[in-house]
């Protein structure tokens, strides 16, 4: 018999090595390499599906439609989606251990009226499944479930159910017979997810992959896994707070940008239509270090608390801590708060928080974040009925944000009586608006009018 050939392969990254490695060259992680059979054995069969050849024809001969999503009956994963799951799409949807992503795929899968599903488990029973469908009190559906973690006998079970939707919960517990390594190593995951990329633009049927991360944060096996699926979807939240985050890292049937809000209760997950009233607490009121901002991810304006606690330094070096914030955005913004408004923050430890544990990109909550910094550092609260939007730029200037129109209705859904926007917007702010509307240049003027008192 010809010897079996080897190589291994860094679990991080997917570098490939002909000896096994201490620390990977292409990522930098340390024990990261594993050695992996790359002799394929001739036993596996997949299941075969006839496509008609394709023949290359002129772009501008091709008839372009629109596409026939399927309703997930999940406004919130709709809209992460790009507005439905595409007929013959890959969705991989990653996240911490306990979390929600199985309640989360069960609980639409039983949602969808009309299509037949099929939830393959290769981590849980059928009773299982069955006891979580119980909990979330929806039982009655066409949803076939099987527990197998072999991939050739996976299609096998599609071939004999026709269904129109499957869920693979999850691809590290599936196996090849083609690839002789265990599963969950990094060539079982990228064969297997490529069979099924293969299958599922053959047949037309979308799948619902679910997969680890690991503990940096990112899906496990990787960037392979994220190359070959047509949309990623990140499944987040503190496991100690009820609400959870899912957001769109790769579609290429929409955009990046959206977001979902779920709240996690005993009978499943509840979507949440209005984050606004969520993330802010109407007990505030006298409090410094408290500011609301206006933000938007997507098309969805919101409005958030920024929290901060200014103090001093204990131990001779500050400290600067940051949740759901970037913290080198925050380090620039103290240097602008101490280089253009005079206010010396050099010997203090500054701690942001995002209420709510949500994680915010959008640049127009800078000014909140100052105001609520400066508003700590000088135990001055801010009043409760007004909220602010903003980008900060390095000459301590407050530049324009986009959709301020929006964020200013939103404001005013809520009650606010003032906000706070740059002079210089590229949209003119509504006139007809009942909230008062303060436009700036300049971070002094802003905090002229917050802390006038």
């Amino acid at each position: 018999m010809a010897k079996k050939q080897t190589i291994f392969v860094c679990q991080n990254c997917g570098a490939k090595a002909p000896k096994e490695l201490g620390r990977c060259p292409a990522c930098g992680e340390w024990g990261t390499y594993v050695e992996e059979v790359i002799e394929k054995s001739t036993g596996g069969k997949l299941l075969k599906v006839t496509a008609p050849p394709q023949t290359p024809i002129r772009i501008q001969d091709v008839i372009s439609t629109e596409e026939i999503r399927i309703d997930t009956c999940s406004n919130e994963l709709n809209r992460v989606l790009g507005g439905g799951l595409v007929p013959g799409s890959l969705v991989l949807i990653g996240g911490e251990p306990g979390i929600g992503k199985s309640t989360l795929v069960l609980q639409v899968v039983l949602q969808i009226q009309g299509i037949k599903t099929l939830y393959i488990s290769g981590e849980e029973s059928v009773k299982q499944i069955k006891l979580r469908a119980e909990r979330l009190k929806q039982t009655d559906n066409n949803c076939y479930v099987v527990s197998e973690t072999s991939l050739e006998r996976i299609f096998e079970h599609i071939q004999s159910t026709q269904p129109n939707l499957v869920i693979i919960d999850s691809i590290q517990t599936i196996a090849s017979e083609a690839v002789e390594s265990s599963a969950g190593s990094l060539s079982q995951v990228r064969e297997c997810a490529a069979q099924l990329l293969k299958f599922a633009k053959e047949s037309n049927i979308p799948f619902f992959i679910i997969g680890h991360i690991n503990k940096e944060g990112s899906i496990a096996g990787p960037k392979i896994l994220e190359h070959i699926v047509d949309t990623v979807l990140q499944f987040e939240g503190d496991q100690n707070h009820m609400y959870r985050i899912l957001r769109s890292i790769k579609n290429r049937f929409g955009s990046t940008s959206e977001l979902g809000i779920f709240e996690m209760r005993q009978n499943g997950l509840r979507e949440v239509s209005n984050p606004s009233e969520l993330l802010l607490s109407q007990n505030h009121q006298g409090l410094s270090g408290i500011a609301i901002a206006s933000a938007v991810e997507g098309i969805r304006p919101f409005l958030i608390e920024v929290q901060a606690l200014v103090s001093s330094a204990a131990y001779g070096t500050p400290q600067r801590s940051s949740t759901g914030f970037d913290l080198r955005r925050l380090n620039m913004l103290l240097a602008v708060l101490e280089k253009r408004a005079g206010f010396k923050l050099m010997q203090k430890d500054v701690f942001l928080n995002i209420a709510g544990g949500l994680r915010v990109n959008d640049p127009a909550i800078d000014l909140a974040v100052l105001a609520s910094v400066l508003s700590s550092s000088l135990d001055i609260p801010i009043d409760h009925d007004i909220c602010m939007t903003g980008e900060i730029g390095l000459s301590g200037e407050i530049r324009p944000v986009n959709r301020i129109e929006q964020r200013i209705a939103e404001a005013q859904k809520l009650g606010f009586k003032r906000i706070i926007i740059p002079r210089y917007s590229s949209e003119t702010p509504l006139k007809s608006s009942k909230i008062e509307i303060t436009q700036v240049q300049k971070v002094e003027e802003a905090f002229r009018i917050l802390f006038k008192k």
